[in-house]
């Protein structure tokens, strides 16, 4: 099976289990997805107008965050591989645009990708930063403002760590952003999950 076909199964088997709710997209909780959501969203201006590629939008919860926080008058596209996660996001939002794979001339001023490379299951190390490095480049080519993701940490405490997940160093994920991308890149390790933020400007 191909590294996107496991993923998408995984993700599939969650939503179908736990419906669309935080569990459905793997996460433990409401209030942790709400923190997450703030810190990506930290990439976006206040001003109204801009256009946004929610990279692996499950459900539609940073869709839901964002409104709820008063963001207003924004373009907004959802991506996912599980075909499953965008049935779901297509019923809650019917107005907005949900797709599976990005169309070759596509664009947009912001991207936000919220634990898509958490879940390496049994793939190995290699492949996976070659997917995640891969995936990286994609986004910084497409994304014309800047763009957010998140990753779990290598700070993590080991009695926590699961085989199955990725823990990325966060030093080397930064460094890579700031000599690849762009010289404005914040590393966000404050906040008490066992995660990072990288939010990389342009």
């Amino acid at each position: 099976m191909q590294l996107e076909d496991k993923i998408s199964q995984y993700y599939s088997d969650k939503i179908q289990q736990n419906g669309p709710t935080p569990a459905g997209v793997d996460w433990n909780g409401e209030d942790s997805q709400k923190l997450r959501f703030k810190c990506l969203s930290e990439v976006l201006p206040a001003e109204p107008g801009f256009s946004l590629l929610d990279f692996g939008c499950g459900y539609g919860a940073l869709l839901d965050y964002l409104q709820q926080a008063g963001y207003k008058d924004f373009s907004y596209t959802g991506l996912d591989i599980a075909e499953d996660m965008l049935n779901a996001a297509r019923k809650a939002h019917p107005e907005k645009k949900w797709i599976s794979s990005l169309p070759d001339d596509f664009t947009t001023d912001f991207s936000i990708l919220s634990g898509i490379f958490n879940v390496r299951l049994d793939v190995s190390v290699e492949e996976w930063e070659k997917y995640i490095y891969d995936t990286l480049e994609k986004v910084n080519s497409i994304s014309t403002q800047g763009f957010a993701f998140n990753m779990l940490t290598s700070y993590s405490d080991p009695e926590y760590c699961k085989d199955y997940l990725y823990y990325a160093v966060p030093e080397n994920i930064f460094r890579y952003c700031k000599t690849h991308f762009s010289k404005f890149v914040l590393l966000n390790h404050s906040y008490p999950l066992y995660e990072f933020t990288l939010i990389v400007r342009k």
